[in-house]
């Protein structure tokens, strides 16, 4: 069986993202590592964004959600994805940030990629896309990342609903307001966006969403299956 190491920038077990992950990666076992695993929420404190740091957020370990700077999780990452290779076949990074390019001597997927080009893939034709992201904070990012890989003249729109701390009507008017405001497709960009999540914004739009956990995770499992048997 192949061994996919799962990487969330907060801490394990993921109980709302690895079942599904699993759903849509059979055969594949998951192995989970949090970059934050085995901090006291003090030192979870002390990495808080500066002022000229990206923002990110997760899940922490008793369902509440922490707010990190970029440059923390960054400093982080490389041991954690060191340590997890030594176990497994590849690493799946649970997060949709931007990162520069970590050292890997195993497959490493990273949704950021996944989630923006397969969006713009979906989008040809289109004024505008919508992107839910988790914090207003994170909107001139999203803008920044999806933006480059559209189509000339295709206008990127933003609303912000978190995954970890918000309510399905706060998700719902999130998405109804990139609908007003001429969206032809939504995507979902974080991976703490779930299944049901999905629905919601489908439900409350009409129109086709594109969920960030289950893209990634069809598009690695079109690479797990090729592996050779060598590597397993």
């Amino acid at each position: 069986m192949v061994r996919l190491g799962v990487i969330t920038i907060g801490q394990t077990p993921r109980v709302d993202l690895t079942p599904e992950l699993q759903a849509l990666l059979p055969g594949v076992e998951l192995v989970e590592r949090g970059v934050l695993d085995g901090l006291s929420l003090e030192e979870i404190a002390g990495l808080a964004p500066t002022p000229d740091d990206h923002v990110l957020t997760s899940r922490l370990r008793d369902g509440s959600a922490a707010i990190m700077g970029e440059s923390h999780v960054v400093r982080r990452m490389p041991a954690v994805i060191a340590e997890l290779e030594n176990e497994v076949d590849a690493v799946f990074l649970a997060c949709t940030g931007r990162f520069p390019d970590f050292a890997h001597t195993k497959p490493l997927f990273i949704p950021d990629f996944l989630i923006a080009y397969g969006t713009a893939a979906l989008a040809q034709g289109m004024d505008a896309v919508g992107v839910i992201c988790p914090l207003p904070e994170q909107a001139g990012f999203t803008v920044e990342k999806f933006e480059p890989k559209l189509a000339a003249g295709t206008q990127v729109l933003v609303a912000a609903a978190s995954p970890y701390t918000g309510t399905p009507d706060e998700l719902a008017a999130a998405a109804t307001s990139l609908r007003e405001r001429g969206a032809g497709i939504i995507a979902l960009d974080c991976m703490g966006y779930t299944e049901a999540m999905r629905d919601i914004v489908a439900t409350a739009t009409g129109l086709p969403v594109v969920l960030a956990r289950s893209v990634a995770a069809r598009l690695a499992a079109e690479v797990l299956d090729s592996l050779p048997d060598a590597t397993r």
